[in-house]
């Protein structure tokens, strides 16, 4: 009796890994505890600084953020184009290098609550043995626009061929899937708070 749940338990892990097939990601991510979010009613995303050699990665990830966030129904986005305009009247030249003053000066031009600013780290295939699958990597901030400091940020990865395709040739998901899919979990964070 003993020997069969035993064995039982070893085919639950088994049959978990392979219908995840390994590609379950626990995000870091972090949220000020003292912050009531339903404040934020209007933000901007920023432009994403992008770390990898597809020079489209960080406007591709940033168009699905900002998609994504609406139809979260948590928040109303700012154009893009109105985020571009408020750089070029402000001077700024790179996201990367935003101070807290210029946060506050940024979210007064837009009238904005927040701004979304991040990364792209990773955008392309990795390679997993002998099969190739779309892995991307991102971190989003959330900076209050009256202060100035982060109160919202996630790392995540998601990607790399599954168990089944890298066993048994299955499909794996596109580069557009992945990207949806981790911004999509990306923003859930924010929806439960």
């Amino acid at each position: 009796m003993v020997l069969l749940k035993k064995n039982i338990f070893a085919l639950t892990v088994f049959l978990l890994f392979a219908v995840t097939g390994c590609r379950g990601n626990i995000p870091v991510y972090h949220i000020s505890e003292d912050i009531d979010f339903s404040f934020y009613k209007k933000v901007a995303v920023l432009p994403l600084d992008n770390l990898t050699n597809d020079k489209y990665a960080g406007e591709i990830v940033r168009q699905v953020v900002i998609s994504e966030l609406l139809a979260s129904g948590l928040v109303d986005v700012v154009l893009p184009g109105d985020v571009k305009s408020a750089f070029n009247n402000l001077g700024i030249k790179s996201v990367s290098s935003l101070n807290s003053n210029q946060i506050r000066a940024l979210g007064k031009s837009l009238k904005v609550e927040a701004l979304i600013l991040g990364v792209v780290e990773e955008y392309g295939e990795a390679k997993m043995g002998n099969v190739s699958a779309p892995q991307v990597t991102i971190s989003l901030m959330m900076a209050d626009a009256g202060s100035g400091s982060i109160v919202w940020s996630i790392t995540q990865t998601r990607g790399g061929a599954s168990f089944w395709a890298r066993h048994f040739g299955a499909r794996h998901e596109t580069i557009s899937e992945t990207v949806l899919m981790l911004v999509r979990e990306s923003i859930r964070t924010l929806v439960e708070y």
